[in-house]
């Protein structure tokens, strides 16, 4: 299943924990149109959240900023004004991504987790620093245990910024011990059979959905 991506083994290979990331689905219409298109794709994220044993996906409402929520199971379907999400319940988290960087995060003692949207701007914003203290804040998290994967985004030479290395710098400036961090190096422009790419396909495009969850109540 192209869900079961080979970066996402940090993760996977946690017996109270599961991630995935939904590459392009072939044959589904998409539109400049962003809810249009969601609606087109909802089918297909449904069925890989039910593969995971789940029956609900909280997301966040993604606004290119740097909050962070902690997720509970009395939380919104959708948190509004966030692009973060943490929580230490038996819960699955989900974001939305065509270019901008999904970071999976997962607090190895603790057993919490995070997922964030770090775009352009969330990265200029410092999203991992923030989501990581949040996840201190929290859980108790020590970013020295965190796991982090960053899923396939826009690089260089089809981006001008190479945020995927930011990103990278800032998890390691808050404390994330460099052999934990995992990044795909995947470049969504690059491959259009493959993911959808905002920039390459003019807005005109679907959106992949990056997951994590955690089994353990």
């Amino acid at each position: 299943m192209q869900e079961a991506s080979f970066f996402l083994a940090p993760i996977i290979r946690s017996k109270n924990h599961c991630a995935a990331f939904v590459e392009r689905i072939p044959g589904v219409r998409t539109s400049t149109n962003k809810e249009e298109t969601l609606t087109q794709l909802t089918n297909h994220h449904s069925a890989v959240a039910q593969s995971l044993g789940f029956s609900q996906i909280f997301h966040a409402e993604q606004i290119h900023g740097d909050k962070i929520t902690a997720i509970t199971k009395e939380s919104p379907t959708i948190s509004p004004g966030v692009d973060g999400l943490i929580t230490s319940e038996n819960t699955l988290l989900g974001i939305h991504v065509a270019d901008c960087g999904a970071l999976y995060l997962l607090d190895q003692k603790t057993g919490a987790i995070g997922l964030l949207h770090s775009g352009k701007k969330g990265t200029e914003l410092n999203i991992t620093r923030s989501a990581i203290q949040a996840m201190h804040q929290n859980f108790q998290t020590d970013p020295s245990d965190l796991v982090a994967v960053l899923a396939p985004c826009i690089r260089p030479p089809h981006y001008e910024v190479d945020f995927a290395k930011t990103i990278r710098d800032q998890a390691i400036n808050s404390g994330i011990i460099p052999e934990n961090f995992h990044d795909s190096g995947l470049c969504t422009a690059s491959d259009l059979k493959r993911f959808y790419s905002y920039r390459r396909e003019k807005g005109n495009t679907g959106r992949h959905l990056a997951l994590i969850g955690h089994y353990s109540s």
